[in-house]
């Protein structure tokens, strides 16, 4: 593709990636709780599903929707049900057991961060609009090859790195700055109601 093609959709990405949405609530409340380990695999869930609307488009919404239509509800709200376990946990936890409710930050196993995130972006209606109803007025969809999408992919890839990444970095630091049981308990409670919030945005969207 073009590298002003190219130019165009990272810049539009980055505005709508950096606008707070479910995504992003579900990663600063994840990092709030338990820190920057394991925020790399939810962000590449996150990412991961970016992709797989980005090859939606591409495809065309009339085919994608009538072959995976099922599909999609099914994850949504896997994805919803799997935001409100990790809303119950952080509100549940206690201020002496630490941000999250875990001695050691980072619970949770890769793939399944991995599907977390991934279950979010597919059921993030912010992302559903860019992709589906924006994208084709930023770029010729029909005109792009399985070279282009694969241009298109990496973009999106790095595009999200670095935006997720900085929500990441900063809502670490905002964690380190919390000290005493209380302080942890409310914003436990915190990443609690903000995690709830993106769940119910997933699944009533």
């Amino acid at each position: 593709m073009e590298l002003s093609a190219l130019a165009i959709f990272a810049l539009s990405l980055m505005v709508m990636a950096a606008i707070p949405g479910p995504g992003i609530a579900a990663i600063v409340a994840r990092v709030l709780a338990h820190g920057r380990e394991g925020a790399m695999a939810f962000c590449l869930g996150v990412a991961l599903g970016d992709v797989i609307w980005l090859g939606f488009a591409v495809a065309g919404l009339a085919v994608v929707a009538k072959t995976f239509g099922a599909a999609f509800l099914a994850i949504k709200y896997l994805g919803a049900a799997y935001l409100l376990y990790l809303a119950w946990k952080m509100w549940t936890a206690s201020g002496d057991s630490g941000l999250g409710g875990v001695p050691r930050p980072g619970s949770g196993r890769p793939l399944q961060l991995v599907m977390g995130g991934l279950a979010v972006t597919m059921g993030n209606p912010k992302v559903m609009v860019f992709y589906l109803a924006l994208l084709p007025n930023i770029i010729a969809l029909e005109t792009v090859t399985m070279i282009g999408y694969l241009e298109l992919s990496l973009v999106t890839l790095g595009v999200l790195g670095l935006v997720l990444g900085a929500y990441c970095v900063l809502a670490d630091r905002a964690r380190r700055l919390i000290s005493s049981p209380r302080a942890v308990r409310l914003l436990n409670r915190f990443a609690g109601s903000v995690m709830a919030g993106a769940a119910v945005a997933v699944a009533t969207r």
